[in-house]
């Protein structure tokens, strides 16, 4: 969908003359216990909510009535709200005297493009902060009871992008099976057989295990694991929906030892959480 921020809606929201404030908040991977409370903070006192695909519907179940939401999320092979659109209308809404929460799926930094709407809000002289949430590969994983490091298994992570801005990006494929780290893709679900046929060509056994996670930690929460070898067949033979990651490496092994998130659903368990 494309947004005017010019438009009637977008202007007659609020007012007010004097300057806003922009906060770019991480959301976290889509558990409302997981949001910090800075966080949840911003969400209760913005004037208008500019927010992302990936931020779930429990999180925005949080949002006061009054709180103006605005949807520019990206969505994969759907029309979507172009970077350039959501600069202006951060700049615009700012301008108008919103304090504007810009809620983003995980961790703003990471994938999240949170640091070129940082650019564009210097440049404009507009002023805004900076909320960390819990990016996706470490609450996907805890939930699915995949620690990312392991001693004695992985001495690190390295996080990578599936989804390139232009055709010139390249992922340096001989680095990554070299490193003996636990390997991470964002925006993978589509490519899965073009990554594990990669990774396999650069010399990484093809009995690597690999597990997708779908939709981690909401009450969706569903993940696969198979090996490099296996997990292409293994996709069709299930419904994997997206937002999803992939964790390629050996502590994928655990997650069977460390079901506590199963274990949680199976029994119907509830921990109170702070919300």
């Amino acid at each position: 969908m494309s947004i005017n921020p010019n438009s009637h809606n977008v202007k007659s929201i609020f007012s007010r003359k004097e300057r806003g404030f922009v906060h770019l908040v991480g959301a976290g991977p889509g558990d409302p216990d997981l949001l910090t409370i800075r966080a949840l903070q911003i969400i209760k006192n913005a004037t208008v909510i500019v927010y992302d695909n990936l931020v779930s519907r429990e999180i925005l179940q949080l949002v006061p009535n009054e709180v103006q939401l605005i949807k520019v999320g990206k969505k994969y092979n759907c029309v979507s709200t172009s970077q350039c659109e959501i600069n202006e209308l951060l700049v615009t809404l700012a301008n108008q005297g919103h304090i504007v929460c810009r809620l983003k799926g995980g961790d703003p930094f990471i994938f999240g493009r949170g640091s070129e709407e940082a650019l564009v809000l210097e440049r404009q002289g507009i002023s805004y902060d900076v909320v960390p949430g819990i990016t996706a590969a470490i609450g996907c994983g805890a939930y699915s009871g995949i620690p990312l490091t392991h001693r004695g298994i992985s001495r690190g992570v390295t996080m990578i992008t599936a989804h390139g801005g232009d055709d010139s990006y390249q992922i340096e494929w001989d680095a990554l099976t070299h490193l003996d780290h636990t390997l991470i893709f964002y925006m993978g679900l589509h490519k899965v057989e073009w990554i594990t046929q990669c990774l396999i060509n650069h010399g990484m056994d093809f009995n690597t295990p690999i597990a997708i996670v779908s939709q981690g930690t909401t009450n969706q929460h569903h993940h696969i694991i198979a090996t490099l070898k296996t997990i292409s067949e293994k996709l069709y033979q299930v419904s994997i929906k997206s937002p999803s990651i992939i964790i390629v490496g050996e502590v994928v092994n655990l997650a069977e030892l460390i079901n506590w998130y199963g274990i949680k659903k199976e029994n119907n368990i509830h921990y109170e959480g702070v919300m």
